[in-house]
């Protein structure tokens, strides 16, 4: 894969996980279900990771892996804070328990501060691929 093929690559990502937050928040602004906003938010965070990984040449075939990979590659070596680890394996684990274990409904207000995790989080993605790109 050449440089060029890397970088768009990188890019398409970054403008996933943008679109992605912006989709959550619009769910949140419209009334949309917590379930929904958080899986949005998650999903954002997830097309961040996959933006760094294909940037180090990187590849996941699971959401996991890709977790796995975000802590080995960027957050041991001191990239990423362990904050923004936190963050992630968080709205992961809140995204799965409401989309496939719904024993107990996250609220209106819980889904806002998955919101602001993955705010904070893309950012800090496009901020640390903008200064390599």
């Amino acid at each position: 894969m050449t440089p060029e093929h890397t970088t768009e690559l990188v890019k398409l990502r970054l403008e996933q996980a943008q679109s992605t937050l912006n989709d959550a928040v619009v769910l949140a602004e419209g009334g949309g279900t917590p379930k929904s906003i958080i899986n949005r938010a998650y999903y954002a965070m997830f097309y961040a990771v996959l933006a760094l990984l294909q940037s180090i040449g990187k590849v996941a075939g699971k959401h996991t892996g890709a977790i796995g990979l975000f802590d080995t590659e960027f957050v041991l070596k001191g990239v990423f804070s362990r904050e923004l680890s936190r963050d992630l394996h968080r709205t992961f684990d809140a995204r799965q328990v409401s989309d496939y274990q719904p024993v107990r409904l996250a609220t209106a207000e819980e889904a806002r501060e998955y919101i602001g995790k993955a705010r904070r989080f893309v950012t800090a993605v496009e901020e640390h691929l903008k200064a390599g790109l």
